[in-house]
């Protein structure tokens, strides 16, 4: 193996060489990305990105096998001699720069980056890339897109393939978006680019280049789903069998539990799954486990995730506290108002780490009596929620108060 550390044990110098190259291949490439890529004894990259740097390319060159995790292996096997990696564009941007910084040190990487898809749509169009808001469904579910879905809101959105614009013009008029400006870009800076700008109820794009990215321009319908940024979205948005968390205790009950960036939380009793849907609507980097034990509940908390764009929320049929086995340590748990304990709550607080969070509510007096012995033996904060709604009252209006709801927040030290 080469020597890597100029001497000093504690200086590692770079071995790995990670090149974003352009749809123009050699023509967009710097002098000394060009003579990297000369000089290399083994290049790796997709087919595309190897023909792309064909007339340059002297050593061995390596497509990425299936799984991707194989060529990393090897890779990671050739640490100390020097390798090249082809990517698109910019390659900390999604793509396989982020992949190979998993197993090796920043300090053995030089990254020569090209401008991103994303980057070069931005400049099409003008936009300020700072404004606009980019979504990534390579590989992903369409339905991320829909949380950014706002009127005047501009979104640059990286797809999949050539069918991708033609499948977001059909979510955008299916969600009441069907007059936003939708300008697809196909095989940006590289000979065969294209810029077609259509309204998403008129979209006629036939073949589309397989890469392209589609640019959004939001404008709403009448009766657009909008999604609200604040917690305690309307309960209309749900589908639900009046089994979900009330949109003013749901407001409360995330403000309880804290949301903070990259942490999973447990709902449990999921219901209509309102709760984890909102804690992950707070940031893309939030995780959530929906336990659920009616499978018809369990398929509407997935197709409701689906249409708040968190597809990534995990359900998980079966009743706690057995199906609480073998989940991942969350950060905070949250248990739902109906029944009684059963040994819910000893697990909950069980599977919790130091600072773990945990909120429960009660709308039943059994659950009420669980909830008022927890907190006189391990403390933490209750409040009780009552809640009125204005109504008919024969010719006038009066107030209906809905069912009280007991609520226990605590911290595990």
């Amino acid at each position: 193996m080469a020597d890597v550390s100029n001497g000093d044990p504690g200086i590692v110098s770079p071995w790995l060489t990670v090149i974003g190259i352009g749809e123009d291949g050699v023509a967009g490439l710097g002098d000394e990305a060009k003579r990297l890529i000369a000089e290399a004894p083994v290049v790796y990259g997709g087919n595309r990105h190897l023909e792309l740097a064909a007339p340059l390319i002297k050593g061995e060159a390596h497509n990425w096998q299936s799984p991707l995790e194989r060529s990393v292996v090897e890779i990671v096997e050739r640490r100390g001699t020097p390798v090249v990696v082809l990517a698109s564009g910019d390659p900390f941007f999604y793509g396989v720069g982020v992949t190979l910084a998993r197993r090796i040190a920043s300090a053995e990487i030089r990254t020569l980056p090209a401008p991103s898809s994303i980057s070069l749509a931005a400049s099409r169009l003008g936009w300020a890339l700072q404004e606009a808001t980019l979504v990534s469904v390579h590989g992903r579910p369409l339905d991320l897109v829909r949380p950014h879905l706002h009127p005047g809101a501009r979104v640059l959105t990286l797809t999949s393939d050539g069918a991708g614009p033609r499948d977001l013009a059909e979510l955008l008029v299916a969600s009441g978006f069907g007059q936003s400006r939708l300008t697809v870009l196909e095989a940006l800076g590289g000979a065969g680019e294209r810029v077609t700008t259509q309204i998403a109820s008129r979209f006629m794009l036939g073949l589309v280049h397989p890469l392209n990215v589609c640019a959004i321009e939001v404008s709403a319908d009448e009766g657009a789903r909008i999604l609200p940024l604040a917690a305690g979205r309307d309960d209309a948005l749900f589908e639900h069998d009046g089994q979900i968390t009330k949109r003013e205790v749901r407001a409360l009950t995330l403000s309880a539990l804290a949301p903070r960036k990259g942490e999973l939380l447990w709902d449990i009793g999921g219901g209509s799954g309102s709760i984890g849907i909102e804690w992950m609507l707070a940031d893309p980097t939030m995780q959530a486990i929906s336990i659920e034990v009616s499978p018809e509940r369990a398929a509407r908390i997935g197709r409701n995730a689906m249409m708040f764009g968190v597809p990534g929320l995990t359900v998980v049929e079966g009743e706690a506290p057995a199906a609480l086995a073998g989940l991942p340590q969350p950060d905070a748990i949250f248990i739902g108002g109906g029944g009684s304990d059963g040994g819910v709550m000893a697990a909950a607080i069980a599977a919790l780490g130091p600072g773990g969070r945990l909120v429960a509510n009660a709308v039943t007096t059994d659950m009420e009596a669980v909830l008022l012995d927890h907190h006189a033996r391990l403390g933490g904060s209750l409040i009780r929620i009552d809640i009125a709604r204005a109504g008919p009252v024969g010719a006038m209006t009066g107030w209906r108060p809905a069912m009280p709801v007991t609520q226990w927040s605590w911290i595990k030290s």
